[in-house]
């Protein structure tokens, strides 16, 4: 089976190229989403990670001219996930962000980011501990954006404030913590077991490997579990030096792309349609199954309606 007609909701970049460059050409735009589309994927959100808020501004804006100047290209483009500057700026749960842009979330922040986007911006991963977090939360989702939670070492308190304020999802559940945690009061624990929450997992066995996945997906309620890649410039592409905005990323023989020198992930080469292979090989599902949690389940989760490839 080669799927096709995926969604993806979380890509910083393919083929080789990367979303957050400053210096992204409508060529260059254009590739990355013509080898998506090779590897079955007709929707993304591209996703830009943790900067200043006038870079993230700009980068927006960009993206919204390129999505212009190559309509053909922009039309995979379902709208925008921004994963910090919102995030946990404490070692090892900012994973490869860098701690220096990172601040609690405000209104001010969001209509700006969402002005440069065009209204374009539907995802926004935070970690709730910041100071008025519930309340933003709450704004944001009257607005129709819906808000994850990742990058994170939130209390059950915090948890239960931004559930309550509308939170929906987990942001790679299992990843964005340090590589050690308490045996068992830690963030990976306390975000699973919420039902309430929809968990979002990289299913590269990488990230988690197979037995985890396959036990972190049991333990969440029915239609509570989607997939990403969290694709990189490296996805799509030979290993090699690649950018995430002003980050050198390193990715190795062995497909995985860190910092160099680093020992966090930056995000994955996972391609969407090797994911529908591995969740149907791993979690023992039909291909029917597997294609449905990498299309018409994030869309509808997300409220975007798929192109045509």
């Amino acid at each position: 089976m080669n799927p096709t007609g995926l969604f993806d909701f979380q890509v910083n970049g393919f083929g080789g190229i990367d979303f957050q460059r400053d210096d992204l050409t409508a060529a260059e735009f254009t590739h990355a989403v013509d080898a998506l589309r090779k590897h079955g994927t007709s929707g993304i959100f591209a996703t830009l990670i943790t900067d200043e808020i006038d870079l993230l501004c700009r980068r927006f804006a960009a993206l919204e001219k390129l999505c212009a100047t190559a309509p053909k290209a922009g039309a995979a483009i379902l709208g925008y996930h921004l994963e910090g500057p919102w995030l946990s700026p404490t070692p090892g749960y900012r994973g490869a962000h860098p701690a220096g842009p990172m601040r609690a979330p405000t209104l001010t922040d969001y209509e700006r980011l969402q002005a440069a986007a065009q209204g374009r911006l539907r995802l926004i991963t935070l970690a709730p501990e910041w100071p008025g977090s519930a309340e933003f939360i709450a704004a944001v989702t009257r607005q129709g954006v819906h808000v994850s939670l990742g990058h994170t070492n939130a209390s059950e308190a915090e948890i239960d404030a931004a559930i309550r304020a509308g939170a929906r999802f987990c942001t790679h559940l299992g990843n964005g913590c340090p590589l050690e945690l308490p045996r068992h009061d830690n963030i990976v624990q306390r975000l699973l077991a919420r039902d309430e929450l929809t968990a979002c997992f990289i299913p590269d066995g990488i990230h988690l490997p197979k037995g985890v996945l396959k036990n972190f997906v049991r333990a969440k309620p029915t239609g509570h579990v989607l997939f990403t890649t969290d694709a990189m410039a490296g996805a799509g592409a030979p290993p090699g030096r690649y950018t995430i905005g002003p980050h050198l990323i390193a990715v190795g023989a062995d497909g995985v792309a860190r910092q160099p020198g680093e020992k966090n992930f930056a995000g994955s080469t996972l391609t969407p349609d090797v994911g529908v292979r591995h969740i149907a090989n791993w979690l023992n599902l039909t291909p029917e199954a597997a294609y449905h949690l990498w299309s018409t389940a994030p869309a509808t989760a997300f409220g975007v309606t798929l192109p045509a490839l």
